[in-house]
């Protein structure tokens, strides 16, 4: 018989140890494996939930009946960047951005050199990271399958049913058995062979075929919402008649030390002698707007804007899952339902999280420590949620603007605005005040900017239907085959 321990950081200063007797006989069958997290964790809680599914069990892989024909990740390879206006240049996410629900790449690679077609991803592939952060989940739709994904995550390939897999690996159950395959003792990884003998519970065709469904059609929403954000863009950028950003011309001199240089006047200092904040090109395009659009304003007129939150810094006092509101941090903004959310305490928190910290839908969410300028708009299923205090909320005065004020701060033009205030030498950072102060241009076309508007809408929309399908699927995975019994079975 072997003792295993676990401990945990949080564990030490209660000296709360958890611990089992293993036999030797699961060590063995565990491929010899003597880290407690193989033993200890939810893994029981999950073995004891699959020995009481009524269906029978499938490995992953590995075997005729498998429910995936090949798991594999991309070779490592020297990645070098290319411009995103290069020819065949495709963009590049890692294994976390593939996540977003709209992904959108910072580099870009040549997709004709060598061995760059082993990062290329195919609708209906489920990816799961392998490194760092283990068994995150994402399912290929249209958008994800134009990019390249980053070799720290595992394709799985599935002969069918692939939403079925996606939402089975999703589950708590599966996870606690992903997690206990993991090892490193710096980076923790998982291989394919890692996943193969995991078993996946093998109801009847027509139960996989309703939560595959529900899955693919939620992604096919999701793609349908970026289609509308990429429509309202391009209707912005034509009614302002932007050009890329690269083609404002910004004058700048060279002081012949290779050093790029710019003069600025004394009455236009602004009280700020970071040179971020005087580059040219903002200069040059307040100007282009003040030419092509009916007026240029600011994000805190109250025409546009009811009020600009930047909560205060607290120490957080976290709960288990249901005890509490649940919490999410900058990082997380882009996902539709964002992993490794925490619960805040309502107790400890109750009055911070109404006046400061709650979500309400249709919000624009700005974050502004550390990573600037990452833009999103509250869903319907974000309300009462709670954000942590390094994003800003922008309430819009109404619906009427709500989506045109998201659109144009998620545009490469609005995240110029808003960098230009950054400051801080080792955290970056903006405040409130720093985003009162960004010029918002109001369109000549006032149909053009309702439209706009109304895109941005329908899109959140389609995010929140998406949303509650695979929340759907999720419910009838867990309802209908992870708890069903034996009665439920004959029946």
């Amino acid at each position: 018989m072997v003792k295993v321990t676990e401990i945990s950081a949080a564990d030490l200063p209660r000296r709360e140890l958890r611990w089992r007797s293993v036999k030797l006989s699961e060590v063995i069958s565990a491929r010899s494996r003597l880290e407690a997290s193989v033993y200890i964790s939810d893994v029981q809680l999950s073995q004891k939930t699959l020995d009481k599914c009524v269906y029978p069990k499938v490995n992953l892989m590995g075997q005729p009946l498998s429910s995936v024909v090949r798991a594999h990740y991309g070779g490592r390879l020297k990645r070098r960047y290319v411009p995103a206006e290069s020819a065949n240049a495709i963009g590049f996410v890692g294994s976390s951005e593939m996540l977003d629900v709209y992904p959108k790449p910072i580099n870009f690679m040549n997709g004709s050199e060598p061995r760059t077609d082993q990062l290329t991803v195919s609708a209906g592939t489920v990816l799961l990271s392998r490194s760092g952060t283990i068994g995150n989940l994402a399912f290929v739709g249209g958008t994800l399958s134009k990019l390249l994904v980053s070799e720290h995550a595992i394709r799985l390939e599935c002969k069918e049913n692939a939403g079925y897999v996606y939402c089975y690996l999703k589950s708590q159950t599966a996870q606690a058995l992903i997690k206990s395959k993991k090892f490193g003792a710096v980076i923790q990884e998982i291989e394919p062979e890692h996943l193969a003998d995991i078993p996946v519970p093998n109801p009847p065709d027509e139960i996989k075929a309703k939560i595959n469904d529900l899955v693919v059609r939620s992604f096919e929403l999701r793609d349908e919402s970026n289609e509308l954000l990429d429509k309202a863009t391009a209707m912005l950028i034509e009614e302002l008649k932007l050009p890329p950003l690269e083609d404002f011309q910004v004058k700048r001199t060279d002081d012949g030390a290779g050093v790029n240089a710019y003069s600025v006047k004394l009455s236009e200092l602004a009280g700020r002698l970071d040179g971020s904040y005087h580059l040219p090109i903002v200069k040059a395009i307040t100007k282009h707007l003040r030419e092509h659009a009916a007026e240029v304003t600011t994000v805190g007129d109250k025409r546009v804007c009811k009020d600009i939150i930047l909560p205060g810094r607290f120490k957080r006092v976290y709960v288990d899952e249901g005890q509490g509101r649940v919490f999410i941090g900058g990082k997380q903004i882009h996902e539709l339902d964002p992993y490794g959310k925490k619960y805040l305490s309502l107790t400890h928190h109750g009055d911070r999280i109404k006046k400061q910290l709650e979500l309400a839908e249709n919000m624009t969410l700005i974050t502004c420590s550390g990573t600037i300028g990452k833009v999103a708009l509250v869903p319907r299923h974000w309300n009462n949620w709670a954000a942590s205090q390094h994003i800003i909320r922008v309430v819009p005065a109404n619906s009427d603007v709500a989506g045109y004020l998201s659109v144009y701060l998620a545009s490469d033009c609005g995240r110029q605005m808003i960098t230009r205030y950054t400051y801080g030498s080792v955290v970056d950072e903006i405040d409130d005040n720093h985003v009162s102060q960004i010029p918002l241009p109001l369109l000549k076309d006032a149909v053009a900017q309702a439209e706009i508007n109304r895109l941005a809408l329908k899109a959140n929309e389609l995010r929140y239907q998406a949303y509650v399908l695979e929340q759907e699927a999720m419910g009838v995975l867990e309802n209908d085959v992870l708890l069903t019994n034996c009665r439920r079975a004959r029946k």
